[in-house]
């Protein structure tokens, strides 16, 4: 239970309790087991306030409304580390250069552009989304998007020497945690997508990740928190891109 709470207080802005921080590396990696979980609480938030909203509102509307809900559940953090690792990645020539601009709390443009661009396909895989299957694919994204920091951050380094928010929970991220974290997505995923559907999802969602991983290694010499929520956006932008296809293996 401290393991999830850890994982809820660090990935929502929604406090459960006073009490939820970790004393070891140990209990920091092992909150990234539940990351899904969390993932899957906020998508049920999500489907369950477009059942409601469906009823009075445009169906475009909606969508920028579960938008809307999405940053304020999780304050933004994941968007921001989008605009940053973009800002850093383009703006720099060295991995000392691009964290430096990362760290920086202004946006530049390269920043800006990836918001719009992660913004506006969200929105546009919201209302493309068929209706046999919206429920499902909307409280799945989050899930998705939180699995991927999972399956990003085992075997990779941290980028900063000096630390920084999203070390303590690398440096003891193994392959069992990454298993852990697979269980609620595979039975989640069978469930509404198939066997055939669930494997597509999870490799697709893998080998981007694994990419972005890569890059960062080679742009950045390790990845930092910034780089776990681009990975976070991109797999939930991903998935709603490819999802409606991943419906009709089932």
């Amino acid at each position: 239970m401290s393991a999830f709470l850890l994982a809820w207080h660090f990935l929502t802005a929604v406090p459960l309790t006073r009490r939820h921080q970790a004393t070891t590396m140990e209990q920091f990696a092992n909150s990234m087991a539940w990351f899904p979980t969390v993932g899957l609480v906020i998508g049920l938030t999500l489907a369950a306030s477009a059942t409601a909203l469906d009823l009075i509102l445009p169906r475009n509307v909606v969508d920028w409304m579960l938008i809307l809900l999405l940053v304020l559940l999780t304050r933004g953090l994941h968007l921001d580390g989008l605009a940053d690792t973009l800002d850093g990645w383009a703006g720099g020539r060295t991995s000392k250069e691009r964290l430096e601009i990362m760290r920086d709390p202004r946006i530049g443009a390269f920043g800006a552009i990836g918001l719009v661009l992660a913004l506006g396909l969200r929105q546009a895989g919201l209302f493309g989304l068929p209706d046999s299957g919206r429920w499902a694919m909307i409280a799945t994204m989050p899930l998705l998007g939180r699995w991927a920091m999972v399956v990003g951050g085992v075997a990779a380094p941290y980028a900063r020497a000096d630390g920084g928010l999203a070390h303590p929970f690398l440096a003891h991220l193994a392959g069992r945690h990454v298993l852990m974290a697979t269980a609620v997505p595979a039975v989640w995923l069978i469930w509404w997508f198939g066997p055939i559907g669930t494997l597509s999802i999870l490799v697709l969602v893998a080998v981007v990740i694994r990419v972005v991983t890569a890059l960062s290694l080679r742009l950045c010499g390790g990845v930092t928190g910034d780089v776990f929520g681009m990975m976070n956006e991109i797999a939930e932008v991903a998935f709603l891109v490819a999802g409606p296809l991943c419906l009709e293996m089932r």
